[in-house]
């Protein structure tokens, strides 16, 4: 019984290591794009992220877009609450924030 429990947790961190995905942030990224995805990548370890200013470069406004198992099981309020708790501190000086979460359920 010991080395089956020893074995369902070796496997368990594997997959865990085995499915982090190894985002490169895109070079166009403006310095505060740059921050918000650092941010992200680090807290939520995304297969899919998007970051765009869209206020027109002022960097007021932002959209993110954001996969990841962290939401797995979480109401979409819920993942959204998680993302801006990670950013609350840029969002004190922004104008607006458009958050697009998805879990791995919901991907296809």
């Amino acid at each position: 019984m010991l080395t089956l429990r020893r074995g369902l947790a070796a496997s368990r961190t594997f997959r865990r290591f085995s499915t982090k995905p190894h985002l490169i942030p895109p070079a166009n990224l403006t310095e505060g794009e740059k921050l918000i995805y650092d941010k992200l990548t680090d807290k939520f370890l995304p297969s899919e992220l998007d970051v765009q200013d869209i206020s027109g470069g002022c960097g007021d406004f932002y959209a993110i877009k954001i996969a990841s198992e962290a939401f797995k099981g979480l109401s979409t309020l819920n993942q959204h609450r998680l993302v801006t708790r990670v950013l609350k501190q840029e969002i004190e000086g922004i104008h607006g924030l458009q958050v697009k979460t998805i879990s791995p359920s919901s991907e296809s």
